[in-house]
């Protein structure tokens, strides 16, 4: 029986025991001019030898490790120097993430509400939209299109083919209407 591909499955297996061989004996020639390579480029000892460990982890869980690769110490040595790469890059990333002291996160203020406040919110909001429908149906047409449909007094006059000057009698009266129902509230 034979697998996808018509390659037969003791091939994969014998493939891939022969790249893990080849891996491995390649990492065990080159292992000291690796880590020597990652100190130079600012790593310390125990972070280099850490970068080859993890290139040799995660080239052996590859199915196709070796595939087309015509050095493998050249392979080798510049998947050492990427990883090196995104490793300056993370510490870099972590060191601005995590800077500063206690005190200055503390200074940080956080938007906590407390249970009262959401209950009112959902009280005000609940004025607030009876206030909107006791308006008339002008003046609230011209309310929601300024306050929800971002649309300036200029447009909204266009659009409903009243004056600019009654739009903004209508918006004036609109938000002393509505706020002369949330001070009922305070």
């Amino acid at each position: 029986m034979t697998a996808h591909f018509g390659a037969s499955p003791t091939r994969d297996v014998t493939s891939t025991a022969i790249q893990t061989a080849l891996l491995d004996s390649a990492l065990l020639a080159h292992y000291e001019e690796l880590c020597t390579g990652m100190r130079r480029r600012g790593h310390t000892p125990a972070s280099s030898q850490e970068i080859v460990h993890d290139v040799y982890v995660r080239l052996r869980h590859r199915e196709t490790m070796l595939e087309g690769k015509a050095s493998l110490k050249a392979f080798l040595i510049r998947a050492c120097i990427n990883l090196g790469i995104d490793r300056f890059r993370r510490q870099r990333y972590e060191a601005c993430l995590f800077s500063g002291t206690e005190q200055e996160a503390l200074q940080v203020s956080a938007p906590i509400t407390s249970p009262d406040q959401g209950l009112d919110l959902e009280y005000r909001i609940t004025i607030l939209k009876t206030a909107i429908m006791d308006m008339s149906l002008q003046r609230r047409r011209v309310f929601i299109a300024s306050r929800v449909g971002n649309l300036s007094a200029d447009e909204i006059s266009r659009r409903m083919k009243i004056s600019r000057n009654m739009v903004d009698r209508h918006l004036r009266k609109a938000y002393l209407h509505c706020l002369d129902r949330l001070e009922e509230t305070l």
